[in-house]
């Protein structure tokens, strides 16, 4: 094991939007910050990212280049690609461990570390998974508006998201993948609006190169689609921030406050790690807050 001895002002855990942001404002007020990306970003398999002013449809990977190219412009700012495996409190900050043995101090901890989507188990899913079985309708409506959509869920949180979808579709079909747990009103008020409600179990997307074609159901049947909506269930892509006691919430973020910092004591997060709004403006929103805030902490120290 190697240790660098030299404490960085700033570890930056996580080197995709909100890392990257971070970064910029930290290098910005003249900061020695490193910044540790295990180079899986949860959007990798996203064609094109929507609603970033001044990069609206640009590719994921494009945004984060040009982001990199422009944050290691700072000459204090420095991009490590290594996993981040263990993390302590030491009496200066912090010390970070990497998967290849070496270790890095800084006074102050950023967490960008992002989640981790886990995909239904149904064949196709993955495939299609930010392509045409998507998440968000703010950053994937708009493409496939007013064609025939489907959504996969059931009880109170597929009616809701029904609610929202129908906004970008009138020919809409919620499907449960199995029998309903719609109250009798919400059924009522579904048919009412129009809205196809499927109760047969999945057994396939059938797709090509991640775009969907059809659902394929166990009894044999199938239903013609452009985009399913649906939503994933996800962990904390680190377990970093836990094992320094950060607070997650009851839906498993890492709780913030308005400055994003957590529950422990210079450690702060940012991104999609913190927050059901999912999208690279908030992220780098978020982000560019943090650097910001905690450049202001340290010169309250030092002052």
């Amino acid at each position: 094991m190697t240790t660098h001895n030299n404490p960085f002002d700033v570890l930056i855990v996580g080197g995709s939007y909100a890392g990257l942001a971070a970064a910029m404002a930290l290098g910005r007020s003249l900061r020695n910050v490193l910044i540790l990306d295990s180079g899986k970003p949860c959007n990798q398999q996203t064609p094109h990212s929507h609603n970033f002013l001044t990069q609206d449809g640009q590719t994921p990977a494009s945004i984060a280049q040009k982001a990199r190219e422009q944050v290691l412009a700072y000459d204090t700012v420095q991009l490590l690609r290594a996993n981040a495996i263990a993390a302590e409190k030491t009496e200066n900050g912090f010390r970070i461990q990497t998967e290849s043995g070496e270790t890095y101090t800084s006074r102050k901890l950023i967490f960008a570390t992002g989640l981790r989507d886990n995909m239904l188990p149904i064949d196709g899913f993955a495939e299609c998974w930010g392509i045409s079985v998507l998440h968000c309708p703010y950053c994937h409506g708009y493409e496939v508006a007013n064609q025939p959509l489907g959504i996969l869920s059931n009880g109170n949180d597929g009616y809701e998201f029904v609610k929202l979808i129908l906004n970008w579709t009138k020919t809409l079909t919620l499907f449960t993948n199995g029998p309903s747990k719609l109250t009798t009103e919400q059924h009522s008020k579904l048919t009412a609006h129009g809205i196809s409600i499927i109760e047969k179990e999945i057994q396939k997307l059938e797709h090509q190169q991640g775009r969907l074609q059809n659902l394929l159901f166990k009894d044999g049947s199938s239903h013609a689609l452009t985009a399913l909506f649906a939503r994933a269930p996800f962990e904390q892509h680190c377990s970093l921030p836990q094992t320094l006691g950060c607070e997650l919430s009851d839906m498993g973020f890492i709780q913030v406050n308005d400055f994003q910092q957590t529950s422990v004591a210079g450690v702060y997060a940012a991104g999609d790690a913190t927050t059901g709004f999912r999208s690279v403006a908030n992220a780098v929103g978020a982000g560019t807050k943090a650097g910001a805030i905690v450049n202001k902490e340290l010169i309250e120290e030092d002052f």
